[in-house]
């Protein structure tokens, strides 16, 4: 029997088998979505021997938005949309799947189909540090943010769902919560560095 791993598992495999914080809510509005050229491409990021490679295309819908085929040393792979955000001086990117792992071809086909009901989709963010010559992000990882919260727990709007957190709070508070926290290694962590192919 297949088993379909949850999405928030499918979101570590950006970051290295690290769990990613997700938010019910997109980082952007219309307004705040810029769309660079510069960071069409293939990148590959050689750190710790790891290979992963992340590639943006260009697409048509959504408008001004980027599709982020990510592939890790082993040859999987996931699909995402991604909005470039510039809030204020400061650029992110908000990475959404584009196919939920609940969805095959053929409903017929899943082995309980009726329990995707009950899975939601989520996005994640990333800081952008620069794009050239190398595109520096700094991810977000959910065992550094629950030392914040644990510090202020009312910082940002959020609950736990069993032991994953998930931000709760509208687009507004969490552009907000980024902007005072960009510089925050609890909220931004150690930077991920790409070369271009």
């Amino acid at each position: 029997m297949k088993t379909k791993k949850p999405l928030f598992y499918i979101l570590a495999v950006i970051v290295g088998g690290c769990v990613p914080v997700i938010s019910l809510h997109p980082l952007y509005t219309e307004k705040d979505v810029v769309l660079d050229k510069k960071l069409y491409g293939t990148w590959v990021d050689d750190s710790n021997d790891s290979k992963a490679i992340w590639e943006f295309k260009k697409i048509d819908e959504p408008k001004n938005a980027y599709n982020l085929i990510f592939s890790d040393e082993d040859g999987k792979k996931g699909s995402f949309v991604a909005h470039m955000v510039k809030l204020q001086d400061k650029l992110f990117l908000d990475i959404f799947p584009s196919e939920l792992p609940w969805e095959p071809e053929d409903p017929n086909m899943m082995d309980w189909p009726y329990n995707s009901l009950f899975l939601i989709p989520a996005h994640t963010f990333m800081k952008i540090d620069s794009i050239e010559p190398q595109l520096k992000l700094r991810l977000t990882l959910e065992s550094e943010m629950k030392e914040l919260l644990k510090e202020n727990p009312s910082v940002v709007e959020h609950t736990f769902v069993g032991d994953r957190l998930v931000l709760t709070g509208s687009t507004k508070e969490l552009q907000a919560f980024v902007l005072k926290h960009s510089d925050d290694e609890r909220v931004f962590t150690d930077q991920v560095t790409l070369s271009r192919k």
